[in-house]
């Protein structure tokens, strides 16, 4: 998995001054949503920083850090699509998403990709194609990066397969991403930090982590 698409800390240096939050004007009723906000008697599986609402032909897995056995990102494949998401801790008055664009944008440049900003369902986001690693096939994937802050929370996706370039696709996978709930939690933690993230108890649906 590409550095891009998964580490445990966007690797930016603080803003010199505090960044608006990127989000839906709607984020708090329809999504992505805090664990404050979601009806606490839906069917969630909880996976630690978030919990995903189970849906027909959604399969979940777990990243793992090889060294740490550590969970550090979750992968949803669904409707032809893949989407990758991670939960950072974030200010409470500021966000996060303006700064990590810009990293984000750097590192692909530095693999010899190339990225192009749009402005979508929550907000900017980055289209980007990105060179595949050495030794697998294909050339360039495509990906999505989409960003939304939360409160005390932001929370990053990457979108890849038939979400990129198909409309019908994108819509069905930005519903998945909107359905997450992100459980922050009350320990203090330093913004930017990835929020802790773990197996699904047992016997809860959703699928069985890879």
């Amino acid at each position: 998995m590409s550095d891009i698409t998964a580490g445990d800390r966007p690797a930016i240096e603080p803003p010199d001054a505090e960044q608006p939050k990127s989000a839906p004007d709607d984020r708090a009723t329809a999504g992505p949503l805090d664990e404050s906000e979601a009806n606490a008697v839906r069917p969630y599986v909880d996976l630690g920083g978030v919990k995903i609402l189970p849906r027909p032909d959604l399969h979940l897995r777990l990243e793992v850090e090889e060294g740490s056995k550590r969970v550090v990102a979750v992968g949803l494949d669904y409707a032809g699509s893949t989407l990758q998401v991670q939960p950072f801790a974030a200010p409470r008055t500021s966000g996060l998403w303006h700064e990590i664009r810009k990293q984000i944008v750097d590192q692909i440049h530095k693999q010899g990709g190339t990225t192009k900003e749009a402005v979508g369902v929550f907000g900017p986001e980055i289209l980007a194609e990105i060179p595949v690693a050495a030794g697998q096939p294909g050339g360039n994937r495509l990906a999505r990066f989409v960003g939304v802050d939360g409160p005390r929370w932001f929370l990053r996706g990457v979108i890849a397969g038939e979400g990129v370039t198909n409309r019908d696709a994108a819509a069905q996978i930005e519903d998945l991403f909107r359905s997450i709930v992100v459980v922050r939690g009350t320990t203090p933690m330093p913004p930017r930090d990835l929020i802790p993230l773990h197996m699904p108890a047992t016997g809860q649906q959703g699928g069985v982590p890879e």
